[in-house]
């Protein structure tokens, strides 16, 4: 199993965002949806120890997730946020830094190839793209690090359908030729079943 949550509950501000929440999410593409508020971005910081539970245990490949430590967790397991937040700078130079950290070798036109982008993405201000780009741009920044888990939430809210097609298109592709495995938060419904061998539903 990829992880288990165990009766896990987070609470934020006095309100339980999470409350006595267990699920099994098995290797492959996980899409996780559910109303607002459900907790569904906070559940994705939990599995790279963005953030810890209050209560309950959370478990990474058969160990407790507090065993490891979390900056050698989050190189394994990539957290693509919601907004784009790149450094400034070029695509490649964000590229490197994600590898750098990570002490890996970086191939930079493999890496925005897998991302779905082309080589001349390398030199390109990543102030001037678009935020389709930019989306693209922080997937390819992740799998710089050449995570075995990749953690996206809501990868395609801001974008237009085009943009949003292409970045479906990248994802399926690199569940086809690779063995990653995703978690995938989405508000759509159908996205999620397109993209996810199973669906989870969060509670209100």
């Amino acid at each position: 199993m990829l992880f288990e949550l165990r009766e896990v509950g987070l609470d934020r501000g006095g309100r339980a965002v999470l409350d006595s929440f267990s699920v099994a999410i098995p290797e492959g593409a996980t899409a996780i949806v559910g109303p607002s508020g459900a907790g569904k971005s906070t559940l994705l910081r939990l599995l790279n120890r963005l953030a810890d539970p209050d209560r309950g245990e959370i478990f990474y490949r058969g160990r407790p997730l507090g065993d490891y430590e979390p900056l050698a967790l989050r190189r394994e397991v990539s957290l693509v946020p919601q907004l784009p937040a790149l450094l400034e700078g070029t695509v490649e130079s964000n590229l490197r830094y994600a590898a750098e950290l990570a002490g890996e070798e970086l191939d930079v036109e493999e890496t925005l190839a897998r991302a779905g982008l082309d080589p001349s993405f390398a030199g390109r201000d990543v102030a001037k793209l678009s935020v389709g780009e930019q989306q693209r741009a922080m997937l390819a920044r992740a799998l710089a690090q050449r995570p075995a888990v990749l953690l996206l939430d809501e990868p395609t809210s801001a974008l237009d359908h085009a943009a949003r097609d292409a970045v479906e298109a990248t994802l399926a592709r690199l569940r086809r030729e690779s063995d990653l495995s995703l978690v995938l938060v989405s508000h759509d419904p159908e996205q999620a079943r397109r993209l996810g061998d199973r669906v989870v539903e969060m509670p209100a």
